[in-house]
C-alpha cells in the first residue's frame, strides 16, 4: 500500500520503519526540516522492549541504555512511600533508562536502512476524502498525491486528532515538569529510578539513561525532573537558578550535587502534558496512533512503550490481505484495552503526586508504603509497572 505519516516522533519512526520493511510504500511527512528528539529521558518498560526486540533493536536499545531494577520513592526524611521491584511483575523483568535521543537515533537508522520517502518541512493541516483515496493538505496549501492509509503520529499536541475523532478530548494537565539530562557525578549506568516527594507539591526524580549523546565527554547521565505547575513556571525563572539550587539541597542533597555544577539554567526545558480521550482512533482510511491517539500524563512511564507497541500492531494488522478499514478495527480492538488502561490509572495516579492537596499527600505517605508491602497490591503493580496492564474489555 502507499502509507502516509504525519509525524516522525517514537511511534511515527517506528512505524515507518516496520511498514517499509513489509514492502510497503511509505511517505514520511515532518513539519521540521530535519527529524529530531523532542523531550527528556524514558523509561522503557518490559512491553517496550518486547517491541523493540520484534524490530530487532532491543540488544542495541540495552547497550546505550540503563537497566534499572526498581522504583523507589521517599520522603526528605526518608519515610518509603514506594518501593517496586520490576521482578515482582516477572522475574527477569527490567526496565531501560534512556536518553529519548539515544531512542530516536535507534529508530531513525531503522527506517533509514528502508526505502521511505522523507518530506521534511512539510507540516499537514488538513486531511481530505478519509473514506476513499485520503490526501493531505500541507501547511504551505499544496495539495499531496492520494495515499492508502493516513497514520497520525502528530503526538500530544496533535493537530490531526480532531479531524480522525470530531469528540476528542485533550485538556493540559495543570502539572507538568522542568527537566534536564546531566552528566552523573557518581558515573552511573545502572541503577534505580530515584524519587522524592514533599506532600503532592513538590516530586524530583532521578533516572539513569546511560549514554549520553550530548555529553563531549562521553560520561553516563542521569535524567533530571522537578514537578512544577504550569503557571509556576514563570516565577520558578525569575527566582533563579542559585535559590533553585538551595531549595533542592534542603528536599534531596543526592539531586542538588546533580545540579550543581549547572550554571545556565537554559539546560533546563519545560514539559507539559495532556488527558487525551478519543472514543475512536480511526475515521475511514486514517489512523491515530501514540500520543496522537492517547495522550497521558507520564506518572506510569508508558507513553515510549505505548507508541511501540502500537506500532508493531499496526504493522501487524496490515500483513493481514483483510482490508485497510478491517485492519484498523483489528488494530484498535487490540490496543485499546491497554492505552485505556495506562490512561485511567495514569488519571487516577496524577493527583496522588502531582496536585495541591494537602490531604491525599498525607494518605498517600500514610498507606502506599505499607500496601507495596503486600503480596496482592505488590504483585498488581509490579504487573502495571512493567507495562502488561489491560483493560479486561
Amino acid at each position: 500500500m502507499k502509507i502516509a505519516i504525519i509525524g516522525s516522533g517514537i511511534s511515527g519512526l517506528a512505524s515507518a520503519a516496520l511498514l517499509a520493511r513489509d514492502g510497503h510504500a511509505v511517505s514520511v511527512f515532518e513539519r521540521f526540516d530535519a527529524p529530531r528528539p523532542l523531550g527528556a529521558g524514558l523509561l522503557l518498560q518490559p512491553s517496550g522492549l518486547e517491541a523493540l526486540d520484534a524490530m530487532g533493536l532491543r540488544e542495541k536499545a540495552e547497550t546505550c541504555g540503563a537497566q534499572v531494577t526498581r522504583l523507589i520513592g521517599r520522603t526528605p526524611k526518608g519515610r518509603t512511600v514506594l518501593d517496586l521491584r520490576y521482578a515482582d511483575g516477572r522475574p527477569g523483568d527490567v526496565g531501560i533508562g534512556i536518553h529519548r535521543a539515544s531512542l530516536f537515533n535507534l529508530l531513525h537508522d531503522a527506517a533509514l536502512q528502508t526505502s521511505i520517502d522523507w518530506r521534511t518541512g512539510q507540516g499537514v493541516r488538513t486531511l481530505h476524502d478519509l473514506n476513499d483515496k485520503p490526501r493531505l493538505e500541507l501547511k504551505t496549501g499544496d495539495m499531496s498525491e492520494p495515499f492508502d492509509l493516513v497514520v497520525a503520529a502528530d503526538g500530544a499536541h496533535s493537530s490531526l486528532r480532531r479531524q480522525i475523532c470530531p469528540t476528542a478530548r485533550d485538556r493540559v494537565y495543570p502539572w507538568g515538569a522542568m527537566w534536564a539530562i546531566l552528566p552523573d557525578p557518581e558515573g552511573r549506568r545502572n541503577g534505580l529510578l530515584d524519587q522524592v516527594y514533599r506532600g503532592c507539591d513538590v516530586m524530583i526524580g532521578l533516572l539513569p539513561v546511560g549514554d549520553n549523546p550530548a555529553d563531549p565527554d562521553g560520561r553516563p547521565g542521569v535524567s533530571f525532573f522537578w514537578s512544577l505547575r504550569g503557571d509556576a513556571i514563570p516565577a520558578w525563572h525569575a527566582d533563579g537558578l542559585d535559590a533553585f539550587k538551595t531549595r533542592l539541597r534542603g528536599l534531596w542533597p543526592r539531586a542538588a550535587d546533580v545540579i550543581d555544577p549547572v550554571t545556565d539554567a537554559a539546560v533546563f526545558a519545560e514539559a507539559r502534558y495532556r488527558d487525551c480521550v478519543c472514543p475512536s482512533w480511526r475515521r475511514g482510511k486514517a489512523v491515530l496512533i501514540g500520543d496522537a491517539a492517547h495522550g497521558m500524563s507520564p506518572q506510569l512511564g508508558q507513553g515510549a512503550n505505548l507508541a511501540l507497541g502500537d506500532a508493531l500492531s499496526l504493522a501487524r494488522q496490515l500483513k493481514d490481505d483483510a482490508p485497510v478499514i478491517h485492519a484498523l478495527k483489528g488494530f484498535e480492538a487490540e490496543r485499546k484495552p491497554v492505552a485505556g488502561y495506562y490512561t485511567l490509572m495514569s488519571r487516577a495516579l496524577t493527583p496522588v503526586f502531582q496536585s495541591s492537596s494537602k490531604i491525599i499527600g498525607v494518605l498517600r505517605d500514610a498507606f502506599m508504603g505499607v500496601s507495596c508491602r503486600l503480596p496482592g497490591i505488590r504483585n498488581w503493580m509490579g504487573w502495571t509497572l512493567v507495562g502488561r496492564g489491560r483493560l479486561p474489555w
